[in-house]
């Protein structure tokens, strides 16, 4: 394989090298060089995001009636502003108090004034309704192109048939597009992460990220693409319903959020801790090795599936806590995945009894103010 590293050459079964691998008139085969046709192709995705989110999902909020004014701006204050930017966002008592005598200001006021400057930061429900609208819609078309595409392979109904002539398993237009469109689109939300919505759990989306663009990379390089159609297709049904949730959420359909979020928590749960190990696990950690031998390849692609599997624990806890929140007190609070803005705590605080009905949160907001990726009981996704 052409361009492909020295330290990448040894990856396949015994007896087997890369020369033959070679694409020939007869048969074509997964080729290292063809993934450099992601990054072209993710700076497409990137562009056609912001064509979409300008000229169709804000249209399509503003005719949901999505707010589309951010958070209230705090006054100006040059002693104030010096204090949030160069020392501390979130002053002690004792500066309170220092800067109450220097202004003349109470601290009540002066604790306002911070809350309000934090939330200044945030982004606005319009522009978090626009991003969950573009994703919610490339998962629905890659998730049904995935099964219309898997719906006619024989290893969706068996397994085994991923090994089935393995490596020697011609590379089809269909998957080869599939899996460069995946790709393509989880670069973009490698580069696109850092100007997105701030969450959480930005660092484990981070990982996740990294890790699904290594796991596509490496499976594609070493043929091991037809359990990874799988891979990709179960990953992506969680993932459009999340988004939906989302949606409802900022458009103040409250039962609807709700009822998305719950139906999220029984897919995800299902798919990632149920058919995940049970199906895709299975078949890479036993039926590879049964059919196959011991070879390197086979231990990497499994280091990084379980790396995957402990992700879905992690985020599958978190929901679970939204969840039985949810049951037990007839509401959801907030996105405990991976879509939660590093500031959704600094709301203002409401008492109690003027506070209105808990709703579910969506990256970060309530349903009066306001989850690579989710909704956390009553205090955090992402992911792919």
């Amino acid at each position: 394989m052409a361009g492909l590293p020295a330290w990448l050459r040894f990856w396949l079964p015994h007896n087997v090298t890369w020369a033959d691998l070679q694409s020939t008139e007869e048969a074509a085969f997964p080729q290292a060089e063809d993934l450099y046709l992601a990054f072209p192709l993710a700076f497409c995705i990137f562009m056609i995001r912001l064509l979409f989110e300008r000229f169709i999902a804000k249209p399509c909020a503003l005719g949901l009636k999505v707010q589309a004014n951010g958070p209230q701006k705090a006054q100006p204050n040059a002693i104030l502003e010096k204090v949030f930017t160069a020392i501390t966002k979130h002053p002690d008592e004792k500066r309170l108090e220092g800067l109450s005598k220097q202004l003349d200001w109470d601290v009540r006021s002066i604790q306002r004034w911070f809350r309000q400057r934090r939330n200044q930061e945030k982004p606005s429900t319009l522009r978090k309704f626009c991003e969950s609208m573009w994703r919610f819609t490339f998962y629905l078309y890659i998730f049904t192109y995935g099964v219309r595409f898997l719906k006619k392979t024989p290893w969706l109904w068996n397994t085994r048939q991923c090994w089935s002539g393995y490596p020697y398993q011609p590379l089809m237009p269909d998957l080869h597009y599939y899996y460069i469109v995946e790709l393509s689109f989880y670069w973009s939300l490698m580069f696109s992460q850092f100007i997105d919505v701030k969450r959480k759990d930005f660092g484990i989306m981070f990982t996740h990220h990294i890790v699904t663009v290594t796991l596509i990379t490496f499976s594609y390089v070493t043929n091991l693409t037809r359990v990874g159609t799988l891979i990709l297709c179960l990953h992506d049904a969680a993932d459009i319903v999340l988004e939906a949730a989302k949606m409802a959420n900022y458009c103040k359909c409250q039962k609807l959020s709700d009822l998305l979020f719950l139906t999220f928590a029984v897919v995800f749960i299902v798919s990632r801790l149920g058919i995940y190990p049970l199906w895709i696990l299975n078949t890479t950690l036993f039926e590879l090795y049964e059919a196959l031998g011991n070879f390197p390849a086979l231990w990497v692609f499994n280091v990084l599936l379980m790396v995957l599997q402990i992700l879905h624990c992690f985020w599958s806890y978190l929901i679970i806590k939204a969840a039985y929140k949810a049951i037990s007190k007839g509401k959801v609070a907030k996105d405990a995945r991976s879509d939660v803005e590093s500031s959704s705590d600094e709301e203002e605080t409401v008492p109690r009894s003027k506070a209105p009905h808990s709703t579910v949160t969506t990256n970060g907001t309530s349903g009066a103010n306001g989850t690579n990726g989710y909704l956390t009981g009553a205090t955090s996704s992402e992911e792919h």
